[in-house]
């Protein structure tokens, strides 16, 4: 099945708006049993129930930590190859937020949870870590604007969505801290821009090269889909 085979409307589950018959709203559909699983995760719904043990946090939060790096390179990568001056702004700006709050939450949770200082810097990585990572390396790599939002839609979505689940929030910092981190106006404006992002840049010609390049972000997006959804599993695997 192809990008153009598919024809849907917007899933009730998303705060975002899509047009329903646009590449985003379009490639969500395919990968939706994947997205859906992902979202509605064991790992999801004991961290708002305030039941996610300690041991699968700090283990999950030591693995999302090796991003860092790589999710700044995408970043600035996107600020870099993209063709307009706003959204070169926008990434500019988003650089600062990372570094402001989100690098701050994890210096407060791994203390929380009793991760000793120096073990999240260089932990073998699990293998949905590396997945992932490799894919952030070679959407940097690839300097191709729309590889890079693919890849950044779906991280930052896909956490959006879990992110508004309607549940009472959890008592605890650690868990209520990280969900904070993935909802509110400002993080749902952030992931509206990439989505409107990647629905202006993505190919819609007839021509062999639109079709080629189509079917590799397609690809793309699978692959990132796939990972997220690893990703959460991996929390729960024994050392």
């Amino acid at each position: 099945m192809t990008i153009n085979d598919v024809h849907t409307k917007q899933r009730a589950s998303t705060s975002i708006r899509l047009s329903p018959d646009g590449p985003a709203a379009i490639l969500r559909a395919e990968t939706a049993p994947t997205w859906d699983a992902a979202v509605g995760h064991r790992f999801v719904t004991e961290l708002f129930a305030g039941t996610l043990e300690d041991s699968v946090m700090g283990k999950y939060l030591i693995q999302d930590y090796q991003f860092f790096e790589s999710f700044l390179s995408m970043l600035g990568a996107c600020g870099a190859h993209t063709d307009v001056i706003g959204p070169k702004l926008r990434f500019a700006k988003q650089l600062g937020v990372l570094e402001a709050d989100e690098d701050s939450y994890f210096v407060t949770a791994f203390a929380e949870v009793g991760v000793p200082v120096g073990e999240h810097d260089a932990p073998d990585l699990s293998a949905a870590t590396a997945r992932f990572r490799d894919l952030m390396d070679e959407a940097v790599a690839s300097a191709s604007y729309p590889d890079l939002l693919i890849v950044l839609v779906i991280a930052e979505w896909l956490y959006l969505d879990w992110g508004e689940r309607e549940d009472p929030m959890p008592r605890r910092h650690i868990h209520a801290g990280w969900i904070d981190l993935h909802r509110g106006d400002d993080f749902r404006a952030w992931v509206q821009f990439l989505v409107d992002e990647l629905e202006r840049v993505f190919p819609t010609g007839d021509d062999a090269e639109s079709v080629a390049d189509r079917d590799r972000l397609t690809h793309l997006w699978q692959r990132t889909v796939d990972v997220e959804l690893a990703f959460f599993d991996e929390a729960y695997v024994p050392d």
